[in-house]
């Protein structure tokens, strides 16, 4: 049995696994365009009576929502005019499995789809992704992908947490953690936990390691084909809180939970293959540098050349932007080096593991359109055949006449608005859909008076 087998169920195994009263429920989940899980818990009965193949029903609302489950204006396919009805959440069989850290539990993901057509819905996470995945195969590549993911711990609930309003965090550390195994031997009894239900689960993580602030820590997950890689990344995130919530803990994905803390990254690995995924089409003994294909320059060359235009795609929440600021370990240009973490985009590995680390995106990413935005900007650049910049020797951060990270929510919108490049890979429907999204969360922070600024304004304003 394969890593990326284990746990993973047939639907006969389900079926057999509920008759013997070994599974008693099955949790079928769509990823929202926050990157969470929202779905049902049906029950053993219910499936076994007819109703496990097809599916469930969902409110529309689901993929037009703010972070607080409002249902704002804006939103071209789900609004009170047309009655918010239902789609259908088609499971994806491939991903069934077993969910080790609750009782008697397995989880499906599912594509949001049209009951009527069963064409998926098009600005549904998932579907944006299978579309540049379409692109790619059309072309006869096969990205293959991984994700890097921090976050912080805490020795308190959520509850605890949300009545203390988020003010009185206190990370599960009490120095800076990075690689050393002392500290991390705090924590190690949830994080052998989340290390060892995950593998359990079918996501293989390789490795965990304290980051660079005290509670901090980073996991790293296997390299696989970008559809199933974006699979694992929510799942991982979701089994994560909830592992962490039956102990009595709470973790964090946030991009920077605190301005005085390092912040969290979700950095994304990536490389094409031919399409039985035999052969790394990045590397080319050959060519220089670095042994880089030409495929690989123009790749690279195009998700460098737009990834201020796809900031929302890596950075979609105000939060997001507070991460990137100068020697912070968050990069701040889009400049390319080979082993340089200062460096927007490191070039890692040799030979068949070459690949392109993108430091840009955080943890809070939804892995799914980050993928896609990675893929399908790298795709116009093979397209142009752009020619790639020179590689950025030394300190990054000190980087003048080159491409920055949008300061702000704000330019990042600006620029995904005025873009063509997005328009182009994405289309006007998702374009416009998650521009939406951006002006929604924007909006939510612009009413709001924060502790700051009556810290700053009350007595001396």
């Amino acid at each position: 049995m394969t890593e990326s087998a284990k746990g993973l169920l047939s639907v006969e195994e389900l079926e057999h696994a509920m008759r013997r009263g070994e599974i008693d429920n099955l949790m079928i989940a769509i990823v929202d365009m926050q990157g969470r899980l929202m779905g049902k818990r049906l029950t053993a009965d219910y499936c076994l009576r007819g109703g496990l193949r097809k599916g469930t029903h969902f409110c529309t609302y689901l993929l037009g929502t703010d972070m607080e489950m409002n249902t704002p204006p804006g939103y071209a396919l789900m609004n009170w005019e047309s009655g918010y009805g239902d789609w259908l959440a088609r499971p994806d069989w491939s991903t069934l499995r077993i969910v080790p850290w609750q009782e008697k539990t397995a989880l499906v993901l599912a594509d949001a789809v049209d009951e009527q057509t069963g064409q998926l819905i098009p600005i549904a996470p998932r579907s944006v992704l299978k579309q540049q995945l379409e692109k790619a195969a059309k072309l006869g590549f096969r990205p293959f992908m991984a994700s890097e993911l921090e976050f912080y711990l805490f020795r308190q609930t959520y509850e605890e947490i949300h009545r203390g309003g988020y003010e009185e965090l206190r990370p599960a550390g009490h120095y800076n953690e990075d690689y050393n195994l002392l500290q991390g031997t705090r924590n190690e009894k949830i994080f052998r936990k989340i290390r060892n239900f995950m593998r359990e689960a079918g996501i293989p993580v390789e490795s965990s390691k304290g980051e660079a602030h005290a509670g901090q820590h980073e996991i790293n997950i296997q390299y696989t084909d970008a559809l199933q890689s974006a699979d694992w990344h929510v799942l991982f995130k979701h089994g994560a809180k909830e592992i962490c919530i039956l102990e009595d803990h709470a973790v964090t994905f946030m991009a920077k939970p605190h301005h005085q803390w390092t912040g969290s990254s979700g950095h994304l690995h990536l490389s094409l293959w031919d399409a039985d995924g035999s052969r790394n089409l990045f590397f080319d003994a050959q060519s220089q540098p670095y042994g880089m294909s030409a495929l690989m320059q123009h790749f690279l060359a195009g998700v460098m050349a737009h990834v201020r235009e796809f900031s929302l795609c890596y950075a979609s929440t105000v939060n997001a932007y507070k991460r990137y600021a100068p020697e912070s370990w968050a990069p701040v240009h889009a400049v390319w080096s080979r082993d340089n973490r200062t460096a927007g985009f490191r070039i890692v590995g040799e030979g068949s593991s070459l690949r392109i680390e993108s430091r840009i995106p955080g943890a809070d990413i939804n892995p799914y359109l980050a993928y896609a935005a990675m893929i399908g900007s790298g795709l116009l650049g093979v397209e142009e055949k752009r020619p790639l910049p020179e590689e950025w020797r030394g300190n990054a951060y000190a980087a003048e006449g080159v491409p920055r990270v949008p300061y702000s929510l704000y330019e990042a919108m600006a620029l995904w608005r005025e873009s063509e490049a997005v328009r182009l890979v994405f289309g006007e429907t998702v374009a416009d859909h998650y521009y939406n999204m951006a002006r929604v969360e924007q909006q939510a922070f612009n009413a709001v008076v924060t502790a700051w600024e009556r810290a700053r304004y009350f007595e001396q304003g």
